[in-house]
């Protein structure tokens, strides 16, 4: 299924499009939207605290690991 540029879902075919934005604009459906500043505010939290509990050599290991996973 398409995605919108928020990540939203989206109906696949022209016409299911169409009917879904009818359906917004005249008040039968909402809009899809993504609460990401809330995401992005966890995520900011954890890398600090990941920073803070794990050493450089340790922070090193891992992105090598994940390095090796992607491209090994």
């Amino acid at each position: 299924m398409p995605k919108g540029p928020q990540g939203q879902r989206r109906p696949a075919d022209v016409i299911g499009n169409a009917v879904h934005i009818a359906q917004i604009a005249t008040g039968e459906a909402q809009e899809t939207t993504l609460a990401q500043p809330a995401k992005r505010k966890s995520g900011l939290a954890g890398a600090k605290a990941r920073v803070e509990n794990t050493t450089s050599e340790a922070r090193k290991a891992i992105a090598q690991k994940a390095a090796a996973a992607r491209w090994g």
